[in-house]
């Protein structure tokens, strides 16, 4: 007959060994950064939960990320939807690029924000539709703001809901840009300042 077992000599070892990785700080390294994580992973829930409550449907909400998607593959890569749809120099390069809505009287428009080291754009998720006087007109929304043509940056949030938070982008000719329902909000803002700071 075959015994398999652990000697006991290694249980007591692995044991000690715990109780001086505790003591040196291990524990609390990993926990720290147990914590950080899970406060990180939130934050993310958080943003995906508010970007999907911005649509007016789910459906819709859903068609412009599959539009927008098919887009970017298309083109190949965000870069390059970037360099095709607005005016880009030589020297100018794209720092971040994150879905949002662009808030306007009509309702939040989904689409992507564009942080580059001259300018601030935004292009919808998918063509909006118009009525004029030829019939039906189909185009994509766009902004364009030049860096050196931006006043300031704020960082806004709901009073109501301190989870909804928002960017105000005021120009040097006092108009506004509100965008909303970032993913990841703060690192938005943060190269936001990088790029104006850096102009």
């Amino acid at each position: 007959m075959s015994v398999i077992g652990i000697p006991v000599n290694s249980v007591t070892s692995s044991a000690e060994e715990f109780r001086q990785s505790k003591s040196n700080g291990n524990v609390n390294k990993i926990m720290n950064w147990m914590r950080k994580f899970s406060r990180k992973a939130e934050n993310y829930t958080q943003g995906i939960i508010e970007h999907v409550n911005l649509g007016a449907k789910f459906s819709e909400t859903v068609k412009g990320k599959l539009s927008l998607g098919a887009k970017v593959i298309q083109a190949g890569g965000v870069k390059r939807v970037f360099r095709q749809v607005f005016h880009v120099q030589k020297d100018e390069k794209l720092l971040k690029a994150s879905q949002c809505y662009l808030s306007t009287t009509a309702g939040p428009i989904a689409g992507l924000l564009f942080i580059s080291t001259q300018k601030i754009a935004f292009l919808s998720d998918r063509p909006l539709t118009f009525s004029s006087s030829e019939g039906m007109v189909r185009f994509s929304y766009k902004v364009m703001i030049e860096i050196t043509k931006i006043r300031r940056v704020n960082p806004c949030e709901s009073t109501s809901n301190p989870n909804r938070k928002y960017i105000q982008i005021v120009t040097e000719d006092e108009y506004e840009f509100w965008f909303m329902g970032f993913i990841c909000y703060q690192k938005i803002f943060k190269y936001l300042e990088k790029a104006i700071a850096e102009a």
